[in-house]
């Protein structure tokens, strides 16, 4: 039986968002995902009906054939599929660097290792916090990142309890606070950090700068 995963959609762009922010990126985005977080800005996703069932290796070729060297794994969330371990696997055999953005609430350790895991831990305005992982901060390598989308100074004040009660610095350096589009001044956010000094750095969607934030494949 040949192994396949529901994909939402597969485009070449530039990378938005992380420390990998402005590179040139190969995205799959998976369907499917078991939270419903009150900003999500990837509605279109969110159920297995909203992908098309398409074999690995076609996957693989596809990417392989694009002439992309960065990949992304994303969704909806990527891990609520059995076979996207199965899928990085395959793309890191044929020399791919990838990535995988995960909503923090379904175990990391079932990815290959030399994948780079960022973990989009929930915040209170999310409204699914309660539903986070936080075991998965022991999974983390170095390389790996987690990120905390910011829509308000309780959001902020979380994920500060989170990093200091998770000691996640001491697992990575790369700690993003992204500010939720349309819902925080930017330089609030730089006066907040600016006084904390907290072990993390400010990042925004850059591709919701460059194009309208409602335009897909982008």
């Amino acid at each position: 039986m040949k192994e396949t995963l529901l994909i939402n959609e597969m485009f070449g762009s530039v990378q938005g968002e992380s420390t990998h922010a402005g590179r040139l990126c190969y995205f799959i985005r998976l369907a499917g995902c078991n939270l419903r977080c009150t900003y999500c800005d990837t509605d279109y996703s969110l159920k297995p009906t909203d992908g098309k069932e398409m074999e690995i290796d076609s996957i693989v070729k596809s990417v392989v054939d694009s002439g992309f060297k960065l990949v992304e794994v994303t969704g909806g969330e990527p891990l609520t599929q059995k076979n996207t371990a199965l899928l990085c696997q395959k793309l890191i055999n044929a020399g791919c660097e990838v990535l995988i953005e995960t909503n923090g609430s379904i175990d990391i350790s079932v990815l290959p290792e030399d994948v780079v895991r960022i973990v989009d831990f929930k915040t209170p305005t999310s409204g699914v916090s309660e539903q986070m992982l936080p075991e998965n901060f022991r999974c983390l390598k170095v390389e790996d990142e987690v990120k905390f989308v910011i829509g308000g100074r309780e959001d902020y004040e979380f994920a500060l309890s989170m990093i200091e009660k998770h000691k996640i610095a001491e697992q990575t350096n790369n700690i993003l606070f992204s500010p939720m589009w349309d819902k925080i001044e930017l330089s609030d956010m730089v006066d907040w950090m600016t006084k904390d000094l907290p072990p993390a750095r400010m990042q925004v969607q850059m591709h919701k700068f460059i194009w309208d934030p409602a335009v897909r494949g982008v």
